[in-house]
């Protein structure tokens, strides 16, 4: 077994934009072989990392080499982790449970390309992934989480459509397998975040409700963390194009001004 976040193998992947360059990565975690996509931007220079947190589960919310080019596209070297299990990875995924362990070691595969600050942009289930990333490491500049799950305990609530899905990934329920919940609870070490953290949420989101966003400010404000917040009282989960690419350019423009730890 090789050390975590070791890159086993590369491979260049097709890429949408002329200017970034897509290479398909597949790195060690725990002992597995796990895979995610790296974009940076054909351009010589220095570039600041971002690690990627995809949302979705297995094929639902796939890493898109289109997403991350744009985010490259900014001026970010950027990686997108698949998570155990997809995409021809070992193991299988876990919803936060110790899946967590690719994303945390996708920062070291990250820092081999990017030598400067380290970011985490997430989407959806991507935001708890990133935030127990940004617990479990000190080397992370920013999070931004977008429409991100923050509550494992409300997404079994509000999802009705996922409790057969996370019964059989996590294995039961809140109520009669507290501790795999418990395990997951990430609100509960938002104290450990040295990051500087932007929320960015929909209010009429029914796939990850706008409560994700105001539990974690609550919880974040709390703890005398930094945290901005961005509201947007008209749109769910999805924003229209025009605003997504904007809000994009906001993000990444926000998080290169942030100092770091």
């Amino acid at each position: 077994m090789k050390e975590n976040g070791t890159v086993e193998k590369t491979r260049i992947y097709p890429s949408p934009n002329p200017h970034i360059k897509l290479t398909e990565i597949t790195y060690w975690s725990c002992g597995y072989r796990v895979k995610g996509l790296l974009a940076e931007p054909r351009e010589k220079g220095t570039y600041e990392g971002i690690l990627y947190c995809r949302g979705g589960m297995q094929s639902i919310g796939m890493v898109r080499p289109a997403r991350i080019a744009q985010i490259a596209s900014e001026g970010f070297i950027v990686f997108a982790p698949y998570y155990r299990g997809n995409r021809g990875g070992e193991g299988k995924d876990e919803f936060a449970g110790e899946d967590r362990w690719d994303a945390v070691y996708a920062v070291d595969v990250l820092k081999q390309f990017s030598k400067a600050k380290v970011h985490l942009f997430a989407f959806s289930r991507g935001g708890i992934m990133a935030l127990w990333t940004a617990i479990l490491r000190n080397d992370i500049t920013s999070i931004v989480t977008w429409a991100g799950v923050s509550d494992i305990y409300l997404t079994f609530e509000e999802r009705t459509d996922m409790r057969r899905m996370m019964k059989r990934v996590i294995g039961g329920t809140p109520s009669n397998n507290t501790k795999a919940y418990e395990d997951r609870n990430v609100l509960a070490h938002t104290q450990d975040i040295k990051a500087a953290t932007l929320i960015i949420h929909g209010i009429l989101d029914t796939n990850v409700s706008f409560e994700h966003a105001k539990v974690l400010e609550t919880a974040l404000v709390g703890n005398n963390k930094i945290v901005e917040a961005w509201y947007f009282p008209g749109y769910t989960h999805f924003f229209p194009s025009k605003v997504n690419r904007q809000v994009v350019k906001d993000a990444c423009n926000w998080m290169k001004r942030q100092k770091g730890v």
